[in-house]
């Protein structure tokens, strides 16, 4: 057949004719984009003409339409539905783009002509790509000798094999590490639902029968807070921390590698650490401040733990143990709170939830409107498709949701592109939510936890950002943000999941209709501060290993990454035996393979924006159209076309600051759960 992706698709949107391309397909349309944007490239460095902003900058972000059709296509498919061809492919795919990036960046003669420009008249959005170019070819090593060129070549061929092959590993993990049961009895605690659904996982499994429970990326099981046997949330939770640390999966090693190549790149670049390469490109000032701000978080917040744990000793008349933490959490809810956060699933079904609760929000503070899509090719069945309308009519681009966990899948919850939003190439968004949520049995709703509904709203968060773009370059577009602020519009959009406008219009009893009882939103804001020692310690540990493996000085290799882990864990004055990270090293997907490396801090560092703009919103009237409209325009909107918290300081009036944060996660003085 021939290969779709060699010329621009005649669906709507440029829309990948998923139906007609084969796993082939991309590697040659990849392997032929490559070559023509090195040619285009080549063309724009030895152009005799006077260097101009046009013919040099504005000429590179033409380039590589094909490559850039072809990657995004396959990056999309890839980890959501990363079927056995499409894993074998992968490593020389990852390979090559790798080496691509090398060639462009490390090109004496391109980089000698974009430096010559003098940009001194430029203003606005060229003059803001003109900056981030140079930026990102020098920390690319732009500015080195021949001879370090070619060893940073190679290390980045090293890493970025190595990342693949973490990637394939982690999979095979996850997947070997779902825990088998053959009692019913073993699964007290769940719903009829849910144990057909488990059923129905352990035949897909090629289990003869029983129940399989399937793992989902972070540490924290949800199905801990509802399992009545201890035996059988010990056996769940040992899988999930385990992964990655046996047989022929075994991820550690890979990780460590990985951690000492980047430190010896760092040294290449001339930086102590990995760490302070990546701060080159944040909002962050540098390294001091991140680990400042992690160190003053993680006093307060262990000690607001180690008072939960004492909690649940109480009721649990026992030592607690961290397979043991979820369960009587939840119970400590229910008998504090009268809250009982599992019995709130029968109110969330999937469907409601998108439209009735994540689209309506939308369409309240935004004017945008939604209408399914049937005649789309999808790179899987269960992929759904809307087209996208702004308050006039005019289409805004596609919204693409995968929400099921199934094998070929990776973990975790992520937006994608597979068209980014540029007037300069006069093209529209498509992007894509994709989760983990567990496949309900035939028949029967999906329903939904309330930290899915969370989910949900985070993630289309990042979808508004990149369907908002309104920027002409498309290396400025979207959520081609600094990694530490890219995590801000996704959180702001949680706040709607329990706002009063929008929480009636989805949250309604699966089987009577009936809403939630009174009184449930009013219990849930009462409770907020319960667990938020846990989830708050649990995260911290996760940025603080990030950044200890990333702060690792010139080509250290750590020999025992377990032993690593503790020790570093326990010197920052966290407690992981008692509240494990949430990510661990054999299972760390963000740093290892999901180019959160030395940036995991993002998460706490975004939240201060968040909350701060959370009270905004509060103090100016919640959920109407011109506080959208404000957001949508000053914000969300401008993508990198100019220094984002520029952006923020616009929206918002002033600089964000830290009280509402603090108060929010129960870290201030009288504030502790």
């Amino acid at each position: 057949m021939p290969n779709p992706l060699l010329e621009p698709s005649t669906l709507p949107f440029e829309f990948p004719d998923y139906s007609a391309i084969e796993t082939p397909h991309y590697l040659e349309a990849i392997g032929h984009g490559i070559q023509i944007q090195l040619l285009e490239l080549r063309a724009i460095a030895h152009n005799v003409d006077d260097v101009t902003f046009e013919n040099t900058f504005v000429a590179m972000e033409r380039s590589g339409a094909m490559l850039r059709r072809s990657i995004m296509a396959y990056w999309t498919v890839f980890s959501a539905h990363g079927t056995d061809d499409l894993r074998e492919f992968d490593p020389q795919i990852q390979s090559m783009v790798s080496d691509h990036q090398d060639a462009i960046h490390l090109d004496d003669a391109l980089f000698s002509r974009l430096v010559s420009l003098d940009a001194t008249t430029l203003s606005g959005e060229d003059a803001r790509l003109v900056s981030e170019t140079l930026r990102r070819f020098r920390a690319a090593g732009a500015e080195l000798d021949p001879t370090n060129k070619a060893e940073l070549r190679a290390l980045n061929s090293q890493i970025t094999d190595l990342s693949s092959e973490y990637s394939a590993k982690l999979l095979g993990a996850m997947n070997e590490a779902a825990v088998h049961f053959t009692d019913a009895a073993e699964l007290d605690g769940l719903s009829a639902n849910e144990l057909a659904s488990a059923a129905d996982a352990a035949r897909k499994a090629g289990h003869d029968g029983g129940y399989l429970l399937t793992l989902v990326l972070p540490t924290g099981q949800p199905l801990l807070q509802r399992l009545t046997v201890s035996a059988t949330r010990r056996r769940l939770f040992e899988a999930s921390v385990n992964r990655g640390q046996h047989g022929e999966n075994r991820t550690l090693e890979l990780g460590a590698q990985m951690a000492s190549l980047r430190s010896k790149r760092a040294g290449l670049l001339g930086f102590a650490t990995h760490a302070e390469v990546v701060l080159q490109g944040a909002t962050a000032p540098d390294l001091t401040a991140v680990s400042q701000r992690l160190v003053e978080l993680v006093v307060p917040a262990v000690a607001n733990a180690r008072a939960e744990a004492a909690e649940l000793e109480k009721i649990s008349e026992s030592s607690i143990q961290p397979w043991d933490w979820a369960f009587y959490s939840a119970a400590v809810a229910r008998e504090r709170y009268t809250l009982d956060t599992a019995a709130l699933r029968e109110y969330f079904e999937l469907d409601a939830v998108i439209t009735n609760g994540v689209f309506a929000a939308a369409t309240r503070l935004y004017g945008i409107t939604f209408s399914e899509r049937f005649d789309l090719p999808r790179y899987h069945p269960q992929v759904r498709i809307w087209e996208v309308f702004n308050e006039d009519g005019t289409t805004l681009g596609l919204f693409l949701g995968d929400y099921f966990a199934r094998p070929t899948k990776a973990g975790g919850a992520w937006m994608n592109s597979i068209r980014e939003s540029s007037s300069l190439l006069g093209e529209l968004p498509v992007v894509t939510n994709t989760l983990n949520i567990p496949a309900p049995a035939t028949d029967s709703p999906a329903l939904v936890s309330l930290d899915e509904v969370t989910t949900l709203f985070h993630e289309f968060g990042h979808a508004l950002h990149g369907l908002f773009s309104n920027g002409v370059y498309p290396s400025l577009s979207g959520t081609s943000v600094p990694r530490d602020f890219v995590e801000y519009p996704s959180q702001v959009n949680e706040m709607w999941a329990l706002h009063p406008a929008v929480l009636p219009g989805y949250a309604v009893h699966t089987e009577t209709g009936a809403p939630l009882p009174e009184g449930t939103v009013q219990t849930l804001e009462a409770s907020a501060l319960w667990g938020e020692g846990f989830a708050t310690t649990e995260y911290l540990s996760a940025a603080v290993l990030d950044l200890a493996w990333h702060s690792l000085t010139e080509g250290e290799l750590i020999s025992d990454p377990l032993a690593f882990e503790e020790q570093v864990l326990t010197e920052a004055g966290l407690i992981p035996d008692l509240v494990p990270s949430r990510y661990r090293t054999g299972y760390f997907k963000h740093i290892f393979d999901g180019g959160y490396s030395a940036g995991y801090y993002s998460y706490i560092w975004s939240e201060v924006l968040d909350a701060d703009t959370v009270q905004w919103f509060t103090e100016n009237g919640g959920a109407t159209r011109e506080n959208g409209e404000r957001f949508r325009t000053e914000l969300l909107s401008r993508g990198n076309t100019r220094d984002p918290l520029e952006s923020y300081e616009i929206f918002r009036g002033r600089a964000a600051l830290i009280e509402p944060l603090l108060v929010r996660r129960g870290l201030t003085k009288g504030k502790q759960a």
